[in-house]
């Protein structure tokens, strides 16, 4: 269970329509309502504005896990959702970076999973559920099953805007694959960490959007509250990130 917090949760009902599988998505809004504006070029905009300094103990709050050492010199919040293809594509670029900073004891990681593209899944609610599913493994594992688990979920991505999607059980066999133990292959089975990982997305996104000046987009990395530039483009990003603190 090493470096698991177990306040730390995420996901959220925030449902724009989405766009070509290969761009990222984007929400922005007003107060509580959630408002399709527009497509441009291919980018979804909606509106959720919320400005103001970014909570840091909300963000570790909602975080669906905290992975490294509290003594690592970098610490990021990640932000994605298990529909997102663009999401998909960041991880298979930059997870095994990722993981390999976090072995080595430079990277501390706060992972906060958002629900906004549940209308784009067959079921309605996929990115809720596997956000949920997500926190049951958190919870009840170790870091390296939980790394797995998340890869894997992105590894079987359901096809935006597709026929089917994975069920629970689905979702509780491919934790059981990772490594899971039975009781939180249950966990997932049953849902039981879906609503909670609603709500903790619902913060999450908050205090993405006032990160980005309203705009939350997934994937997003965030160090020191602030966006960082380039994270689709390879692993530069990282290695510059990790420079900074070396």
């Amino acid at each position: 269970m090493s470096d698991k917090r177990k306040p730390e949760q995420s996901t959220s009902k925030y449902q724009p329509r989405a766009t070509s599988s290969r761009t990222t998505y984007i929400l922005a809004g007003a107060a509580v309502a959630v408002i399709v504006a527009l497509v441009i070029g291919g980018i979804v905009w909606n509106s959720q504005r919320d400005t103001g300094g970014v909570d840091e103990a909300v963000l570790s709050e909602n975080a669906a896990l905290i992975i490294g050492a509290p003594s690592a010199p970098q610490t990021i919040d990640v932000f994605e959702d298990f529909m997102c293809p663009v999401c998909q594509e960041f991880e298979q670029q930059s997870g095994g970076s990722i993981t390999k900073a976090i072995d080595e004891g430079t990277l501390r990681v706060r992972y906060h999973m958002l629900t906004f593209l549940d209308d784009q899944s067959s079921s309605g609610d996929y990115s809720s559920r596997a956000a949920g599913a997500a926190q049951c493994v958190g919870a009840g594992e170790d870091k390296e099953v939980f790394l797995k688990f998340h890869s894997a979920l992105f590894a079987d991505q359901p096809k935006e805007g597709g026929s089917t999607d994975l069920s629970n059980a689905d979702l509780a066999r491919i934790a059981g694959e990772q490594g899971a133990s039975p009781a939180t292959q249950k966990c997932v089975a049953d849902g039981a960490k879906v609503a909670e990982a609603k709500d903790a997305a619902d913060q999450s996104t908050t205090q993405l959007s006032k990160a980005t000046d309203g705009q939350v987009a997934t994937p997003t990395v965030l160090s020191g509250g602030a966006p960082v530039d380039g994270i689709m483009n390879g692993t530069g990003w990282l290695d510059d990130l990790l420079a900074e603190k070396g």
